[in-house]
């Protein structure tokens, strides 16, 4: 079976003045369809690069990135993003929305890009609001929100496009322990309904949500292995 994501001997070398810097070193790995996979290291480990390289938000120095079998770095910048907005949702530490639009148009905004129809962009985000259980904050601006709230408008965005993979980077960064369990616990049913999830974290507790886990140290793959099936 083909995977969904696939790094093959990939370094990704950033050029500090005359110094080069390598933040992720001849890593090669294969996500397929319906995993749950956790990208785990300390500060430092290239965790972030390796997020953006997974997610084919970056190219890589060296190596190939094939997403869903097609070279990301044979792609123009609209070929990638069509791609990539197909095929993943991103969820970030810090939501990432957009300040000045209100839950419905935030989770509007992704399908705006591939030009759905206004009368089903805003039945889709309020549908799925709803499902994250904001049906009474649908009118409300981010900073009207909590940080949990927020974080499931970032949620229901990230599902806006009905991409098969969901990117998640430390998505209980910025939120107390409960409500953290709370997105956790959304992550989780959205595995058992079918999505691939990866999340990026330093926090080993959230391994025991995943069937398998990457450690990172270095910009190297330390470990990878598979919890559970």
């Amino acid at each position: 079976m083909q995977p969904i994501i696939e790094l093959r001997n990939v370094w990704k070398i950033y050029q500090l003045g005359e110094v080069a810097v390598p933040a992720v070193k001849d890593v090669s790995l294969k996500i397929h369809k319906g995993e749950y996979v956790v990208i785990l290291g300390p500060s430092g480990s290239g965790k972030s690069t390796m997020m953006n390289l997974v997610g084919a938000l970056d190219v890589p120095s060296k190596g190939e990135i094939l997403l869903d079998g097609k070279d990301i770095g044979k792609m123009t910048e609209s070929e990638l993003a069509q791609l990539r907005g197909k095929k993943i949702g991103f969820v970030f530490q810090q939501f990432n929305l957009i300040p000045s639009l209100n839950a419905t148009q935030n989770v509007e905004l992704p399908m705006m890009f591939y030009g759905a129809p206004p009368g089903h962009r805003f039945e889709r985000a309020q549908m799925l609001l709803t499902q994250v259980g904001l049906s009474h904050r649908l009118t409300h601006l981010p900073t009207k929100l909590s940080g949990g709230e927020q974080q499931r408008v970032a949620i229901a965005r990230a599902l806006s496009n009905d991409p098969e993979v969901i990117l998640a980077d430390e998505p209980t960064g910025n939120l107390d322990s409960v409500t953290g369990l709370h997105i956790m616990e959304m992550l989780d049913k959205l595995h058992k309904q079918g999505k691939t999830i990866i999340m990026v974290t330093h926090d080993i507790e959230k391994v025991k949500h995943a069937e398998r886990v990457i450690e990172l140290k270095d910009g190297k793959i330390l470990k990878d292995r598979r919890i559970r099936e």
